[in-house]
């Protein structure tokens, strides 16, 4: 087995730091704590494409850091971003960009990354705006809930919550500029809040908040732009379960054909797989289970791809889970550990750094 370290985001109150590094514990399925590093809301975690630097966001903007062979963290700089605190962020492939989500202020921003890891300047940033069409405050102003760019590296996706829409940008990736190519519009409502893409760069999954739903998307590139073609629309838990819910975030296997894609949601406080089509990205309902906590965030799979652990947000803890029975099923397999509001996990192999 390999040596990998986990680092938690979280939301920070007087009596929690906020960043945590943790061992894992691949052959138990669990994370063995080791410190946390304390520092206003570092909840929105990404780590580089190679590997060596995390990047987090803070009250203030966000912070670089180098990642050590043994997984201790060296803090590069700090930038602001010129918006709110960001609700999410990723990074180009050859890491030469950060891209960051304004939920606060429907900002999208692009940041310089230097080639020691450090943020570098502002290169673009874009103010969603509009208005919904809801009474409720969350769907009547755009809320940029995620950013994250297309496999071949042409355009920068934002997911924007509260105007039920994902605006698609032009990436200048020479200047990091960003231009209006595309707007796809998803039915009122649904709340939109979280979208990834099949390593193949063929397809793309977005995870409906409000209606409990993915949209399973064909994407490619074309003269004319960006073309986005829905293929399928799926609950997020259980078809028969009908209770109130809300789907968080949708995740796709690690594994080289990227078979499975799992999703957390809130209120019925479930994980979700569903089987992948490799040849046309439709998506069949596994089974899912409970988490044993309220509100999971999101949940992170571990490297041998058979155990995973659920942030969950509300009850203050990540639980613990091996997948049974082809991955229709999950057995809790550790003891919680207690963190305060949990939020963004991410694994990194100390072998390749």
């Amino acid at each position: 087995m390999g040596r990998y370290v986990a680092y938690i985001g979280a939301y920070t109150t007087e009596n929690n730091k906020g960043l945590y590094i943790l061992d894992v514990d691949e052959e138990n399925g669990c994370f063995i704590e080791r410190k946390a590093l304390e520092m206003d809301n570092p909840a929105h975690l990404c780590v580089s494409n190679s590997g060596k630097y995390l990047y987090c966001t803070t009250d203030m903007g966000v912070n670089s850091f180098r990642i050590q062979k043994d997984g201790e963290l060296e803090k590069i700089n700090s930038k602001w971003t010129g918006g709110l605190r960001g609700a999410h962020i990723s990074t180009d492939s050859e890491d030469k960009y950060l891209f960051i989500a304004g939920y606060y202020d429907g900002r999208v921003t692009v940041m310089h990354l230097k080639e020691d890891g450090s943020v570098g300047e502002i290169a673009d940033a874009v103010f969603h705006k509009g208005m919904g069409r809801t009474v409720g405050r969350r769907n009547i102003e755009p809320h940029v809930n995620c950013v994250c760019i297309t496999p071949d590296q042409k355009y920068l996706c934002a997911v924007d919550n509260g105007m039920d829409c994902i605006k698609v940008y032009q990436f200048d990736k020479e200047k990091g500029k960003i231009e209006l190519a595309d707007n796809i519009h998803l039915p009122l409502e649904t709340g939109p809040r979280h979208m990834t893409f099949s390593a193949d760069g063929r397809f793309a999954y977005v995870i409906m908040e409000l209606a409990a739903q993915i949209s399973v998307f064909s994407y490619k590139d074309t003269p004319n732009g960006p073309e986005f073609e829905k293929l399928q629309t799926i609950r997020s838990l259980d078809p028969a379960d009908m209770s109130p819910s809300a789907g968080v975030e949708v995740m796709i296997s690690p594994d080289e054909k990227q078979e499975f894609i799992f999703t957390s949601n809130a209120g019925s406080n479930t994980t979700a797989m569903f089987g992948r089509s490799i040849s046309d990205g439709y998506l069949t309902f596994l089974g899912n289970g409970k988490v044993g906590g309220q509100y999971p965030k999101t949940i992170s799979i571990f490297p041998d791809q058979q155990h995973f652990a659920s942030l969950n947000y509300d009850s203050n803890e990540v639980t613990f889970f091996k997948f049974v029975n082809d991955h229709k099923n999950f057995l809790e397999c550790a003891k919680p550990i207690s963190i305060m509001n949990p939020n963004t996990c991410r694994i990194v192999d100390l072998d390749k750094i």
